[in-house]
């Protein structure tokens, strides 16, 4: 009877590689969407007359509604599936995409609020698949994701503004035209739809609101987000105040972003060998802030200050995912700490693309606001003492 047996654990390897593609396509569209808006912001309050701050509302809504969506996310899993709500979270980016075409200003930003949602949901269902099917190689598998959520964000950063030169500045056309990578997930993802896998949604949520590991994960998720949305938003106009392109700004940026994905690959890799992370998470805190010293200081080595700042969030939405696996206890535990660290943190972060712009209107400087969106650092650190080390949460 042997050879029944090669058939079973091939087939399961096959699916496990099958499904390992398919969550790294499904991340490769998590962030291209609200990552594109920053290389044409200029374009974009020029063409709409829009100021600082409610030009950040374009960033703020996408990361607010990945906070609103979240706590929904394991409750719709429950009812449909995991496979069936990524599939229809895609369908429901795609359209929040088309909005965003429409030339009119409620559209635009109805159509990042969709977006935002549909990435929520996304956002908070893999961590769960990952924990379900992957957790005898947690480490890998976060890397591995956070690392084609950074591969998007780079490639949007990078490629925006060649598309929209070759698109004759139509920014409009631009940044719908990232549809086309969904569509590609869509198609990969289409084979998981034969499986109905449905999320246990345990009656934890109350215990994990009184949970200070619970806390100390959705704390350092919503700083991390805040300085990555944050600085990603308003990077590429605090370059071009400076004297830059909005080429060369969105090339800094790409850079940025590539050092960001690099750091997101290894660094889970390096800490899930570990059974307590502090030590590896507080230099990753150290180094970011190492990056906006220099960058607020001096006008030299400006893509080496943007690259030291960007491996800090980059390292630290792996390691605030690799906390939410390996200090669970289970995958239905994994969900729902997911789905509060990612409800809270990003509800706090989505103030910060707003507020940075606010802050820039009524001081005329950017090295003020900077510092203090570099003060996020200051409750990072702290929480990581609590997330990041060798205790698993009693639920």
């Amino acid at each position: 009877m042997k050879p029944a047996v090669r058939p079973s654990v091939n087939g399961r390897s096959l699916s496990a590689v099958v499904a390992a593609i398919g969550i790294m396509l499904v991340a490769a569209n998590l962030r291209p969407p609200v990552v594109s808006v920053a290389p044409l912001i200029d374009d974009i309050m020029r063409d709409l007359g829009f100021s600082s701050a409610t030009a950040g509302l374009l960033t703020t809504l996408p990361v607010l509604f990945f906070g609103l969506s979240a706590p929904f996310a394991p409750r719709v899993a429950a009812r449909f599936g995991i496979e069936r709500t990524v599939f229809g979270a895609l369908v429901l980016l795609i359209g929040g995409m088309g909005l965003r075409f429409v030339s009119n200003v409620m559209c635009l930003l109805a159509g990042s609020a969709v977006i935002g949602a549909a990435i929520g949901v996304c956002n908070v269902v893999l961590p769960a698949l990952i924990k379900r099917d992957f957790a005898h190689r947690s480490g890998l598998m976060t890397g591995l994701y956070s690392m084609t959520l950074s591969g998007g964000a780079a490639v949007a950063a990078g490629l925006t503004v060649p598309i929209d030169t070759r698109l004759d500045g139509n920014w409009q056309l631009t940044l719908t035209c990232w549809t086309l990578l969904v569509l590609l997930a869509l198609i990969v993802w289409l084979p998981q739809l034969g499986q109905v896998h449905r999320v246990v949604v345990a009656g934890t949520s109350r215990q994990l609101l009184r949970n200070r590991i619970a806390w100390a994960i959705t704390v350092f998720m919503g700083a991390q987000s805040l300085v990555f949305y944050t600085f990603t938003a308003w990077l590429p106009q605090f370059l071009i105040d400076q004297g830059r392109s909005t080429a060369e700004a969105g090339t800094i940026l790409a850079l940025g972003q590539v050092v960001a994905l690099l750091a997101s690959l290894l660094v889970p890799i390096v800490a899930g060998r570990r059974a307590d992370q502090r030590l590896v998470t507080l230099l990753v805190v150290a180094v970011c802030a190492i990056g906006f010293v220099g960058l607020l200081c001096t006008d030299h080595l400006t893509t080496v200050w943007v690259m030291l700042v960007m491996s800090g969030p980059g390292a630290s939405i792996s390691l605030a995912l690799l906390f939410m696996v390996v200090r669970s206890p289970s995958t239905a535990v994994t969900g729902q700490v997911s789905g509060m660290a990612q409800s809270i943190g990003y509800v706090v972060a989505a103030a910060g693309p707003f507020l940075i712009g606010a802050l820039h209107d009524v001081t005329g400087s950017w090295t003020i606001a900077m510092a203090v969106l570099a003060m996020a650092l200051v409750p990072q650190a702290l929480s990581a003492l609590t997330a990041a080390r060798d205790v698993t949460m009693r639920v």
